[in-house]
C-alpha cells in the first residue's frame, strides 16, 4: 500500500474535491470510530469523505487509558459476547492490522484474601484467556500465572507486603490511541478517501426528509463548503446528540458522557517491570507503562459541562494517588505528577445511575432517511462499529456493494515492519542514530520509519532532539505537519508527541522550537507563530489552574480560560 500524506496540499485537494462531487458516504467526526467507518467504506470500493471540526482524535479516542483489551471486568458483568468480540479485535490488532502500534502489555492482579479470591479471580483470568484462545486471535499475548507474594513483588518491588497475600499475572495490550486514530485516518487517505480536520459541520442538506451531505465550515479559511452525499454517518461519539440536532431530533438513543482521568509520573517513581490492574469500590484502576512513564487511572463520573475540553479537578487527582497510594511503599505525591489528562466515554444511557455500569455496547441507527448514527462502544471495537455503521449506510443504496474487508487490511506502517525491525542496527548507522532511537521510531511508524528518517538526510539538524523533549527528534515535529495533519500547536504536542503530558513543563520548554520548526511547512507568519505559542501557553495555564480547582464546576470554569485557537486569515 503507497503511503499518503495528510498534508496542508492534501488537505485542501480533499475540501475541494469534496465540494464538487457527489459523495457515496459522508462520514462526520474523526475519531476512531469514524475514522475507522471511513477506511471501512473507502476499502469497499465507495466515495468517501470524512470531516473532523478539530483535529482527528481530539476527543475521547486521545484521552483513553491506551488499552487495547477485552474488559475483563465487563466478566463480572457476564457480557461474555462483548469480552470475545474485543479479545477477537485485539488479536487481529497485535497481528495483522498494526503491530506497529499496538502491543502486548503484563498486567499483575494483587490478590487480598486468601483461598477463595484466588479461585475466584483465578477462574476469571483462565476463562479470559480461554476466550482469547477461541476467538483464534490469541497469539503474542502469553497465558496467566498464578504468583506467590515473594514472585510478585519481584517483578513490582514497589508494592507493600502487606497489600497483598499473592498474585495474577495476565496478558492484555496497549496503544497510542491518538497515533492510532491518525494512521486509520491516513490509510483511509491511501485507499482514496477525501479526508479533512478542522472542518465542522455546521448543517445537514435535505431533499424533504432526506439527508443528502452536509454544510462544512473550513474553520482554517472560514468559508463554508456544501457537501453532497448518498448517506451521511454520524460518529460523533459524545457529541452525538448535538449532531442529531441539526435534523431537528435527538435519535432513538441517548448517549451520556462519563469523565475519565489519568495521571502521568516518571517511570523511576514506581519499581515494577509490569503494570497493575487494582480493584476499587467503584470499578478499577490501571497503573500502565508508558515508555520511560507510568499511566494511572481511571475515574468514572457523570459529565454535563462543556465536552470539547473536559477538566480534572483536584478531588479527581486525589482520588488517583489515595488508591494508588494504597499498595505503594513509597507513596506518590503531587509533585510526582507530570501530565494530567480527562477525557470522556461516549455511553448509551440505560437506567443505571452509576455510569460504570453503563453499557459499553455500541448501536447503529437509521434514524432519518440518508443518515446513520453510531454510538456508545470501546476502543478496543472501532472496527466492528465502523463496519456495523457502513452495513447500515449501504444497506440503503441501490447498487451492490462489497462486505468489509478491514479484518485484513493492515494500517500504514504495518507492512514491513518486521523486516524493517529486524534491520534496525544498520537503520541505526545509515542515519547515524543509536538504535534505541530507531526502536522508538518504530514504534510511532512501524516500515514509514524512512520517510521521516529522509527529512534527516535533507537536513541533518532535523536529527537532533527537541531540546525541550529530547525522547523526540526534530524531525518527527515537521513530519507531523508535512504527513500527519497537524495543523496547530496543540495538535503537534498533544497527539501526534505526548509532549503536553510527558513533560513536568507540560511542553513549554518545546513549544517556541516547535512552532518554528511546522511554520514553514503550515505556511505562518511572525503572527501566526506568535499567536499558536500564545495559545498554547494559556491551555497550559488554563489546565493547571483547573487541576486545582476542587470540583468540576470550578474546574470546568478555570480550563475555559483558553479559548480555541483562531488562525490569522
Amino acid at each position: 500500500m503507497r503511503s499518503v500524506a495528510l498534508s496542508p496540499q492534501a488537505r485542501e485537494a480533499a475540501l475541494e474535491a469534496m465540494g464538487s462531487t457527489e459523495l457515496d458516504v459522508l462520514v462526520v467526526g474523526g475519531g476512531v470510530v469514524g475514522s475507522g467507518a471511513a477506511l471501512d467504506a473507502a476499502t469497499r470500493g465507495l466515495a468517501v469523505g470524512l470531516v473532523e471540526a478539530r483535529d482527528f482524535a481530539s476527543g475521547t479516542s486521545s484521552r483513553s487509558s491506551k488499552l487495547i483489551h477485552g474488559g475483563l471486568r465487563y466478566l463480572e458483568m457476564l457480557d461474555f459476547r462483548l469480552v470475545a468480540e474485543a479479545l477477537q479485535e485485539r488479536g487481529l490488532l497485535i497481528q495483522t492490522l498494526a503491530p506497529h502500534l499496538v502491543r502486548p502489555v503484563p498486567f499483575i492482579y494483587p490478590l487480598k484474601h486468601r483461598g477463595w479470591e484466588r479461585l475466584y479471580a483465578g477462574a476469571g483470568v483462565a476463562l479470559y484467556d480461554t476466550l482469547g484462545l477461541l476467538s483464534g486471535r490469541s497469539r503474542g499475548v502469553p497465558a496467566h500465572k498464578h504468583l506467590t507474594r515473594t514472585g510478585a513483588r519481584r517483578i513490582v518491588p514497589s508494592l507493600r507486603k502487606d497489600a497483598l497475600v499473592g498474585a495474577l499475572q495476565y496478558y492484555d495490550a496497549q496503544v497510542d490511541d491518538a497515533r492510532h486514530t491518525m494512521f486509520i485516518a491516513r490509510t483511509a487517505a491511501a485507499y482514496g478517501a477525501h479526508v479533512a480536520s478542522r472542518a465542522r459541520v455546521v448543517g445537514l442538506l435535505r431533499e424533504g426528509e432526506r439527508v443528502t451531505g452536509a454544510q462544512v465550515h473550513d474553520l482554517e479559511s472560514d468559508r463554508v463548503i456544501d457537501v453532497h452525499a448518498k448517506q451521511v454517518i454520524n460518529a460523533t461519539g459524545v457529541w452525538t446528540d448535538e449532531t442529531q440536532g441539526l435534523v431537528g431530533e435527538r435519535g432513538q438513543f441517548k448517549v451520556r458522557a462519563s469523565k475519565g482521568i489519568h495521571l502521568v509520573v516518571p517511570r523511576d517513581r514506581i519499581r515494577s517491570d509490569s503494570g497493575l490492574i487494582l480493584r476499587t469500590e467503584k470499578s478499577v484502576l490501571f497503573v500502565i507503562p508508558w515508555g520511560r512513564h507510568w499511566i494511572i487511572g481511571t475515574t468514572d463520573t457523570d459529565w454535563e459541562l462543556g465536552k470539547a475540553h473536559p477538566a480534572a479537578s483536584a478531588a479527581d487527582i486525589d482520588y488517583l494517588l489515595d488508591h494508588v497510594n494504597a499498595v505503594l511503599e513509597v507513596p506518590l505525591t503531587h509533585e510526582d505528577v507530570e501530565g494530567v489528562y480527562a477525557g470522556l466515554r461516549p455511553l448509551l444511557s440505560g437506567e443505571s445511575e452509576s455510569t460504570s455500569k453503563l453499557s459499553r455496547e455500541h448501536a447503529v441507527a437509521h434514524t432519518v432517511p440518508g443518515l446513520v448514527v453510531v454510538a456508545g462502544g470501546k476502543y478496543t471495537t472501532y472496527r466492528i462499529m465502523a463496519k456495523d455503521a457502513v452495513d447500515a449506510a449501504v444497506h440503503a443504496m441501490d447498487a451492490k456493494v462489497p462486505a468489509s474487508v478491514t479484518d485484513k487490511v493492515p494500517l500504514l506502517g504495518a507492512e514491513g515492519y518486521d523486516a524493517m525491525k529486524n534491520a534496525r542496527y544498520q537503520l541505526a548507522h545509515r542515519y547515524g542514530l543509536h538504535v534505541a532511537r530507531i526502536e522508538h521510531l518504530l514504534g510511532r511508524y512501524g516500515s514509514l520509519v524512512p520517510e521521516v528518517l529522509d527529512l534527516v538526510k535533507d537536513d541533518p539538524t532535523l536529527g537532533e532532539p527537541l531540546a525541550g523533549a529530547p525522547d523526540y527528534l526534530r524531525a518527527e515535529v515537521v513530519y507531523a505537519a508535512s504527513h500527519e495533519g497537524a495543523r496547530h500547536l496543540d495538535d503537534v504536542l498533544a497527539r501526534r508527541t505526548r509532549v503536553s503530558i510527558e513533560t513536568f513543563d507540560r511542553g513549554l520548554g518545546a513549544v517556541d522550537e516547535v512552532a518554528r520548526l511546522v511554520a514553514p511547512v503550515l505556511g505562518w507568519s511572525d503572527e501566526q507563530i506568535e499567536r499558536e505559542v500564545e495559545h498554547y501557553r494559556k491551555r497550559v495555564e488554563a489546565e493547571r489552574e483547573s487541576q486545582k480547582m476542587p470540583d468540576d464546576e470550578t474546574a470546568d470554569t478555570a480550563r475555559m480560560g483558553a479559548p480555541e485557537i483562531v488562525p490569522v486569515r
